[in-house]
């Protein structure tokens, strides 16, 4: 996701510095050897990783970006992480006189490449308004939801329906099937009734062709499950749907699906109705 977002922020004209924990580059942006060397001079720094511990070492581990935060600059995080682990960076980072919001997105690979990804965002409105040109490059909306910590808590609630609303399909998809009815007519049913669905008319083209290469990780959605339970457990609000999701989700990580997209779970399921 990182990639084609600075890719973006560089068609937009910003003048641009990379780093990443596997070496790479993109054109026409500088490339850094450490974290630190890369927020040294900017303005801005803005972090998607893949979880809160890249997080928290791309910050604070050795050569991390903290390290050379002056006041006035700013911290972006698009990761998608543990809302309390975020609001301790946040107060860290603001110890340093800069500022940080939690903005992780929606889109999936498709919108960073091509710009079209939605901001969640959680932090002080000012700085919110004073990136609105780097978000309108690398995305089409940014919905403010609040102070710090509040995007992410967002996002998770979105992901929650992702993963539960997709094994509503697949679970029908597999039942209706081994009942006998053609798959293409339940798919002009759904298209056709109340219960059409965003995530489902985006996945059913994959399903059909059986093509599970990954635009969401099936490991980054499990990873963002025990997020979810985890913020649950937090904050006293049980989630039983999505604890028997995340078995599903376990079953499919045992069967070497970790890498494929999410929407691989499907396959779990037919293979033990037997079809």
């Amino acid at each position: 996701m990182g990639g084609p977002m600075a890719a973006n922020l560089v068609k937009a004209g910003h003048e641009v510095t990379v780093w990443n924990r596997t070496p790479k580059s993109i054109a026409g942006a500088a490339t850094a050897a450490t974290a630190a060397e890369a927020a040294s001079k900017a303005d801005v720094i803005w972090i998607c990783v893949s979880d809160t511990a890249a997080v928290e070492q791309v910050l604070f581990g050795k050569d991390g970006a903290a390290g050379v935060l002056k006041p006035g600059q700013i911290v972006v995080d698009s990761s998608t992480i543990s809302p309390t682990a975020s609001l301790n960076f946040a107060a860290r980072i603001r110890e340093r006189g800069a500022d940080f919001l939690d903005a992780p997105v929606t889109g999936s690979k498709i919108g960073a490449e091509n710009g079209t990804l939605i901001f969640i965002v959680g932090g002080r409105e000012e700085s919110v308004a004073k990136l609105q040109p780097l978000f309108s490059a690398m995305g089409k909306q940014v919905v403010h939801v609040g102070s710090n910590s509040h995007g992410l808590s967002a996002k998770l609630g979105m992901n929650l329906m992702i993963a539960l609303i997709y094994e509503g399909f697949a679970e029908a998809l597999t039942l209706v099937r081994k009942l006998g009815v053609d798959q293409d007519k339940l798919f002009s049913l759904i298209n056709a009734s109340m219960i059409k669905s965003g995530v489902v008319e985006y996945k059913i083209p994959f399903v059909e062709k059986r093509d599970f290469s990954p635009n969401f990780p099936l490991r980054l959605m499990y990873k963002d499950i025990l997020l979810m339970l985890d913020a649950g457990n937090e904050s006293g609000v049980p989630l039983p749907g999505l604890e028997t999701v995340r078995q599903v989700y376990e079953e499919s990580r045992a069967a070497g699906q970790a890498d494929l997209d999410y929407a691989a779970t499907l396959t779990v399921l037919e293979k033990k109705a037997g079809l």
